[in-house]
């Protein structure tokens, strides 16, 4: 051993620090004191300093003893990240394919990952001594306790088999829309809570939060006190983020609601973990480390040896598959919590029907007869904007966005007049007052979104409240929340949304809905078309006759003999995945195969496909491990090519086992830097892709 080395090691020690940077890593550093596995530290990497995680305490570093710098800075305002924290972290940079620190380090607030938050001029204390030391802390506004229902048989067996489980083991909730499965979590967290182990409640979208948390701060409280509920979503100020992460690593925070972000929550004393709507591809995250919340809290639950619930009226079918094949418990709520019945659910015929605006004359009547009787009705069309395209019929030209292989959406705003939106890049330009091909000043929208919906609906019923939900409307912070309040409250009489408006939500008053547009998606490339189109369905239709009598639902459509529809006008969940199921396994697709999706992008699509083409050669004759197993199918461009000015193509990978593959994936991606440096591509790689 060096002198050098000698005398750092009777000093310090040795550390292994995780940093947010596009190589494997860890690094090695001197550090001057002890410094605990878990901590947060700043250290010096080329000419930039950056916040990490120390990962180890080697006993020698990895690289030259005089290359090694030193810890520049110990963070000490939070205490060590926790090992099952730890561990969590490495089986998601191993499984996805990703370096620990591109891990770690996104999964925390802003704050407590950057450099300015902790040194320069404005940063004082830090982020979390900031918050530590401010009279008035952020405090949830208080609620009125609320009596807990009483169970029906179905729901008190389900807390009943879930209670009794002391050990890992995933349990699949089935049930109904409307059957009741809140009330299940709720009751199922209260004696976890009453046992004083932590629960970790994820829901699909940030939309949902605002009414479960009152659901859960209404019932809860005296098991969980004033502050034992915290939240965690990207919507949050990153002051907010901050404390609610502060809590939960503190122990403080006894509950934890959010979206996916909030399954890397360092949760030390977790008991019980719960994923509503676990179906949902919003668990999936699409940019950075793009992990399933679901796969995770699955892996999370068995690490920490305690039940996983994961609820859906239509669950996804790797989970259904799953639950068949005895791996995962199966329960069933088979009816509405409530009593009221299934709402009855019909297919409009529109192939000799005159459409208005898309409505036909059965929904427009159908929706008068609610205003009568005083309900609500929801019209669903999953397409904003105005219209997707505006056209010239003289000289057939459409709008087309000119960093993108994709059309302009056509959007009104009141007082700003009509803009053409990309909703893949965000160009926005002005309505052209001629057709820039030939000069025609006739220009018309084609096809229809949730604005011309909402138009024409307001001048076919000038006394009905009408509001809009979508991603347009609610944009603003707490936008979403008032228009939802405003909806719950009886202040709207037709509801026009998107799949925002879709799942998880409990109308009092409403009991009708019409669906719009639903045959776009049966035609689609993705296999997974046909299960997305009968969960988006199932689950928009559950939003009917939750508390009136009668329930109605009417799908347009000009294929109502489809086997989709026709599982839907039955509530046939089994079937349909009985069916899709069949198909999938006679084509190897998912849940029957894994795969893996490499993604490159390039100014010019041939620099992208020769690099695909590159690494399939690469991986075809590079003699890695699990080879023999691995699929790779010919490189193709996506189907939006161009998106801002760059060109997309992608390479699939599929084995029928997914040890081997994760071997493959391992040892072919370590070369893929390499190859791309020569091709100048950007890459990602994919593990368990959910949209090809």
């Amino acid at each position: 051993m060096s002198d050098a080395l000698t005398e750092s090691t009777s000093v310090g020690g040795w550390v292994r620090v995780a940093l947010d940077v596009p190589l494997q890593g860890p690094f090695d550093y001197r550090a001057t004191a002890l410094i605990p596995i878990g901590t947060r530290v700043i250290v010096p990497f080329g000419r930039r300093k950056l916040v990490g995680v120390v990962v180890d305490n080697p006993a020698e570093p990895s690289i030259e003893v005089s290359h090694v710098k030193e810890v520049e800075q110990i963070l000490e305002d939070l205490p060590p990240l926790p090992e099952d924290w730890l561990r969590l972290a490495r089986f998601a940079a191993d499984y996805y394919q990703r370096p620990l620190g591109e891990v770690m380090l996104p999964a925390m607030p802003p704050p407590l990952r950057k450099l300015s938050a902790y040194q320069g001029k404005r940063s004082g204390l830090g982020p979390v001594a900031r918050l530590d030391a401010r009279k008035k802390k952020p405090v949830a506004a208080p609620v009125a306790p609320d009596k807990a229902p009483e169970l029906n048989a179905d729901q008190q067996a389900a807390v009943d088999t879930v209670v009794a489980l002391t050990a890992f083991k995933p349990v699949l909730l089935h049930g109904v829309t409307g059957s009741g499965k809140t009330e299940v979590y709720l009751h199922i967290a209260e004696r976890v809570l009453a046992a004083g182990r932590q629960v970790l409640l994820l829901v699909p979208e940030i939309n949902l939060t605002p009414q479960l948390e009152g659901a859960v701060r209404a019932r809860l409280e005296s098991v969980l006190g004033p502050e034992g509920l915290a939240v965690m979503h990207s919507g949050l100020a990153d002051g907010e983020r901050v404390h609610a992460w502060a809590r939960a690593q503190r122990g403080q925070a006894r509950m934890l609601l959010g979206t996916r972000m909030a399954i890397f929550a360092p949760l030390s004393e977790l008991g019980l973990i719960v994923v509503d709507e676990e179906h949902d591809a919003s668990y999936k995250q699409q940019d950075g480390l793009r992990y399933s919340a679901r796969d995770l809290a699955v892996w999370r639950a068995r690490d920490q040896n305690i039940p996983v619930v994961l609820g859906s009226a239509t669950p996804s079918l790797e989970t259904w598959h799953h639950a068949s094949r005895g791996h995962y418990l199966r329960l069933t709520l088979p009816g509405r919590a409530r009593a009221s019945s299934m709402p009855t659910i019909k297919l409009v015929d529109t192939r000799r029907l005159q459409l208005k605006q898309g409505l036909s004359p059965q929904l427009i009547s159908a929706i008068t007869e609610r205003l009568e009787r005083g309900e609500q009705s929801l019209v669903f069309l999953n397409r904003r904007g105005y219209a997707p395209v505006l056209h010239c019929a003289s000289c057939a030209w459409v709008s087309h966005c000119p960093r993108c292989s994709a059309f302009t959406v056509l959007h009104r705003a009141m007082g700003r007049g009509n803009r053409l939106h990309c909703h893949h890049c965000g160009y926005q330009a002005q309505v052209p007052r001629a057709c820039p091909e030939c000069g025609d000043q006739d220009l018309e929208p084609m096809g229809r979104g949730t604005q011309r919906v909402e138009e024409h609906l307001a001048e076919l019923f000038p006394q009905a409240r009408i509001s809009r939900i979508d991603a347009d409307s609610t944009r603003r912070k707490g936008s979403a929340q008032t228009l939802f309040a405003a909806v719950h409250a009886g202040e709207v009489d037709i509801l026009v949304g998107t799949q925002m408006v879709a799942k998880g939500h409990d109308f009092a008053r409403l009991g009708l809905v019409g669906v719009l547009n639903a045959d776009s998606m049966l035609f689609a490339h993705d296999f997974r078309a046909p299960e997305r189109l009968f969960a988006q369905l199932m689950q928009v239709a559950g939003r009917a006759g939750r508390h009136t009598l009668g329930g109605e639902v009417l799908i347009q459509t000009n294929y109502p003999e489809q086997p989709v529809y026709q599982a839907l006008l039955r509530h046939d969940y089994a079937g349909f995945a009985r069916h899709a199921l069949e198909e999938r396994e006679a084509t190897g697709l998912p849940p029957y195969a894994y795969q893996a999706l490499l993604t490159a992008e390039a100014r010019e699509l041939a620099q992208a496909l020769a690099f695909l083409q590159e690494a399939r050669q690469l991986g075809a004759d590079g003699g890695f491990a699990g080879a023999a197993s691995i699929t790779l199918y010919d490189p193709v461009p996506l189907r939006v090519v161009r998106v801002a000015n760059i060109e997309r193509a992608q390479l699939l990978l599929e084995s029928t086992s997914r040890p081997a593959l994760q071997a493959f994936l391992t040892e072919w991606s370590a070369h893929l830097p390499a190859v791309a440096s020569q091709s100048r591509v950007r890459w990602q790689l994919e593990v368990d892709p959910l949209e090809i």
